[in-house]
């Protein structure tokens, strides 16, 4: 049986959905309020848990009522969270995240407080039981330590490569797989074209590099070669997340060896789904929805 482990931040989403998003001060109305669990791994892991995939969410929260309904949540969508430490006295992460009618957002992030980073007591945990191991980048000692214990026990790693204020050239070093955002690809790389910054990403690791470009689709070298996908065309109402469930869905079908194509192809299908409809886990697909969604596209 796969099993996965996602390492790295769950964020409590505050969501407000309007019209078209502030160009400035002043005082706006929301249509819409929504408030979900988010963060790049914790979401990752829903996603693979929507998949029908044994998944641990390993990662730090507050002993807040925020936290505290976090990992609610999460277990709510299937995820194991019996790895995740819970500090005392700290504030978990918290986010607000204002959408427009296209899908667009705003986010703003809390990142919490007093949540500890050192990443020591992972060695605790048995790495070898896992397929993959799938980090973001916003637990940079946690991501860094994960992937070290999984390259020791030879378990493939899946790296989340988006925005940071720290180098993350060291996690991808690590990474067999590095999926990075546009803007993470831009601030690693110091390049606009997503093709060349691709290209100098790729001499930071032996492991294969992707890029996602949103509604453009995905780039990924294959053999030294850029390839596409365009992305699926759906009537988009907020692409909180998307990201996320890609990485998530990708790290499913790398488990199950797809080739890059078809894996590239189910994870931008898993994305695409969960951006009709508002919030970062509502619209995540099963993978019967999955299938029939694809078989539209033969």
């Amino acid at each position: 049986m796969i099993r996965i482990a996602c390492v790295g931040i769950t964020v409590q989403d505050r969501i407000y959905v309007l019209s078209d998003l502030p160009d400035g001060g002043g005082k706006y109305q929301a249509n819409q309020y929504i408030e979900t669990g988010g963060g790049p791994a914790a979401t990752a892991a829903v996603a693979i848990a929507r998949l029908g995939i044994e998944v641990d969410f390993i990662g730090r929260v507050g002993d807040d009522s925020c936290g505290k309904t976090l990992l609610s949540e999460l277990q709510g969508w299937g995820v194991n969270t019996a790895f995740c430490r819970q500090y005392p006295n700290a504030c978990s992460s918290q986010s607000a995240v204002l959408v427009d009618r296209y899908g667009e957002r705003i986010i703003v992030n809390y990142p919490g407080r007093e949540l500890d980073t050192d990443a020591q007591w992972l060695e605790s945990i048995d790495f070898s039981r896992y397929d993959i191991v799938l980090a973001d980048v916003r637990w940079h000692q946690g991501a860094l330590k994960a992937f070290a214990l999984a390259r020791a026990a030879g378990v493939i790693t899946v790296l989340d490569a988006d925005m940071t204020p720290q180098d993350i050239t060291p996690l991808v070093a690590l990474a067999d797989h590095a999926v990075f955002s546009t803007p993470g690809l831009k601030r690693m790389t110091g390049q606009d074209e997503s093709e060349q910054g691709l290209k100098l990403a790729a001499k930071c690791t032996d492991g294969k590099v992707y890029v996602t470009l949103g509604s453009a689709g995905s780039l990924w070298l294959e053999n030294e070669q850029i390839c596409q996908l365009p992305a699926f065309s759906v009537d988009v109402v907020d692409t909180t997340g998307a990201g996320d469930v890609f990485h998530g869905a990708l790290a499913v079908a790398l488990a199950e060896k797809m080739p890059a194509l078809q894996a590239i192809r189910f994870a931008s299908a898993v994305a695409a789904m969960k951006c009709t409809r508002a919030g970062g886990r509502a619209g995540i697909p099963n993978r019967e929805q999955t299938e029939s969604f694809l078989s539209l596209y033969v």
